[in-house]
């Protein structure tokens, strides 16, 4: 083969190479295709941006999306981008969080669950477990704050039982805070199981 022929096979093989990465790029070649990619920004009209550039909006089944959520994306054959679900972690162990505790509040121990807040799918925060108040709490008393993510857009108020045979009110506050109220004489727990709020 001469020189020339060599160079010419060396510029197709070349060629070919481009144009076989740019089809691989191009989702109107591909067709449609998932993946998974991880979220740097997350905007108001209800898409995110991956760290890779990508622009995706999100399905109904993607609620409280925030920075550093490992997600699943579609794209359609026109290059349309859908951020569908977040991905599950790899052990579910970390599903329920443990709440910040406020003041000298902690956990009542076994055999109640520890308080801790779960973001359900479904746009939904709940919470689980019996708090232990600190020694004279009387009033209005915060048990704990939740994240940013976690919080009502609006108040959300529940029964709780602060001590045996006394009920009182458990409010969820838009600021994160969790507290008792409403009720007589001196709390020593707060339940928190069975409230569920929406986030919006």
């Amino acid at each position: 083969m001469t020189a020339q022929r060599l160079v010419a096979a060396d510029l197709a093989d070349a060629l070919f190479g481009q144009v076989q990465k740019a089809a691989d790029l191009s989702p109107g070649v591909r067709g449609a295709d998932w993946r998974i990619a991880t979220v740097a920004s997350v905007q108001a009209d209800g898409t995110i941006t991956t760290t890779d550039n990508v622009v995706a909006r999100r399905t109904s089944l993607y609620v409280t999306p925030a920075v550093n959520d490992t997600v699943m994306l579609t794209v359609s054959g026109s290059g349309n981008w859908l951020a569908v679900c977040r991905i599950a972690p790899a052990t579910t162990a970390g599903t329920w969080q443990a709440l910040t505790y406020n003041g000298s509040w902690s956990a009542w121990g076994a055999p109640h669950y520890s308080p801790a807040y779960r973001i359900n799918g479904d746009g939904t925060v709940s919470l689980s477990g019996l708090a232990k108040a600190p020694g004279s709490t009387t009033g209005t008393s915060t048990i704990a704050t939740l994240p940013a993510g976690a919080r009502p857009a609006l108040k959300a108020r529940f029964t709780t039982i602060v001590n045996p045979g006394v009920n009182g009110a458990l409010d969820v506050n838009t600021d994160g805070t969790i507290q008792i109220t409403d009720y007589s004489g001196t709390a020593i727990w707060a339940t928190l199981d069975g409230a569920t709020f929406r986030l919006t």
